[in-house]
């Protein structure tokens, strides 16, 4: 069965960097991506990443401070955090879907579109 397993999260000072992990099994998707939910907020998608071409979405509140990739050999998803701030604390949730279609797009940072979530794992930025 699919199972999706984060680590890597923990307490950072603002302006620093966590690197948070997912581990992919059971099936291989196309699009990844990370959520993340602060208390009393709506989860919301930070970063997507294609697989096949390798094509990443972010949001605009993270770009340029976050990174997707993915690591094809681990099946493992990567979100590298710098220059972090206090509204980057959340609980950070990788997602997987298989789309048929190549690249990332709006809907890959939707979480309705995702039917496969990991565990979570809560980050907090001070």
């Amino acid at each position: 069965h699919v199972q999706l397993v984060e680590s890597g999260g923990g307490s950072a000072l603002a302006g620093g960097s966590v690197r948070l992990s997912c581990a992919a099994s059971g099936y291989t998707f196309n699009t990844y991506s990370w959520f993340r939910q602060a208390p009393g907020k709506e989860r919301e998608g930070v970063a997507a990443i294609d697989t096949g071409d390798g094509s990443t979405y972010y949001l605009n509140s993270v770009e340029g401070r976050f990174t997707i990739s993915h690591d094809n050999a681990k099946n493992t998803l990567y979100l590298q955090m710098s220059s972090q701030k206090p509204e980057d604390t959340a609980i950070y949730f990788c997602a997987a879907q298989y789309t048929g279609i190549s690249g990332c797009y709006s809907t890959s940072l939707d979480p309705a579109t995702f039917d496969y979530w990991g565990q979570g794992t809560q980050v907090t930025v001070s």
